[in-house]
C-alpha cells in the first residue's frame, strides 16, 4: 500500500486548496483515514478523520472550514480547505489504518501567506 499526497501550495489568507491522497491497492477497506499536519515549531496534530461508515471528526480550529471526503472509485482521500489562515501553514500528511496496520503518505506543504 502506498499513499501519495498532492495539492499543496502557496495561497493567500482566505483562499482555498484541495489536498488529494491517492491510495494504491484500493481505499475501500480501511477502517479509518485522515490528515495530519505539522506546522513550523509545532507538534503533529490530527486535522480530520473519516471512518469506514462515513463519520468525520475535526480539530476545533478547522471546523466549518475543512472537509474530509473519499472517493472509493478513484481510490482517493481528499481534504477541502477553505478560508485558509496563516495558522494553517504546515506540512500535511495523509494516513490510513486497516486493523492494526497503519500507512502514511509523504507530506505536502501548505503555505498560507500574503
Amino acid at each position: 500500500v502506498q499513499l501519495q499526497a498532492s495539492g499543496g501550495g502557496l495561497v493567500q489568507p482566505g483562499g482555498s486548496l484541495r489536498l488529494s491522497c491517492a491510495v494504491s491497492g484500493g481505499i475501500f477497506n480501511f477502517n479509518i483515514m485522515g490528515w495530519y499536519r505539522r506546522g513550523p515549531g509545532k507538534q503533529r496534530e490530527l486535522v480530520a478523520a473519516l471512518n469506514s461508515v462515513g463519520s468525520t471528526r475535526y480539530i476545533d480550529s478547522v471546523k466549518g472550514r475543512f472537509a474530509i471526503s473519499r472517493d472509493n472509485a478513484k481510490n482517493t482521500l481528499y481534504l477541502q480547505m477553505n478560508s485558509l489562515e496563516p495558522e494553517d501553514t504546515a506540512v500535511y500528511y495523509c494516513t490510513a489504518a486497516r486493523g492494526s496496520q497503519g500507512y502514511w503518505g509523504q507530506g505536502t506543504q501548505v503555505t498560507v501567506s500574503s
